[in-house]
């Protein structure tokens, strides 16, 4: 068995001929074989930022809900005290006024 010598100029002519014309080819076959599975990976990435953008909104109300109910809290426990205050103030009838007292 005879081996025969090996023309590189003439391999890289057709190596680069070949390419001229497959690389575009793959090209545009990549595009439409891969633009469905980038668009659904877009949309994974836009659904999961999404939910964790609902979470931190869900978070933000229901704290804002604690300040509420706490700021109602402290209405009511100063209003039983001024009503408290104003029933000491007032006192029975023809007793002197809380204020100037009996010195």
């Amino acid at each position: 068995m005879q081996i025969l010598p090996i023309d590189v100029t003439g391999l890289v002519a057709v190596v680069l001929g070949i390419s001229i014309v497959l690389i575009p080819v793959l090209g545009a076959t990549a595009r439409f074989a891969l633009s469905p599975v980038v668009e659904a990976l877009a949309k994974l990435f836009e659904a999961r930022g999404a939910d964790e953008h609902l979470r931190i909104l869900e978070r933000r109300v229901e704290l804002q809900e604690q300040e509420i109910a706490m700021l109602s809290q402290t209405v009511r426990s100063l209003s039983e005290a001024r009503d408290f205050d104003r029933a000491l103030g007032s006192g029975p009838p023809g007793s002197p006024p809380a204020d100037q007292g009996t010195s």
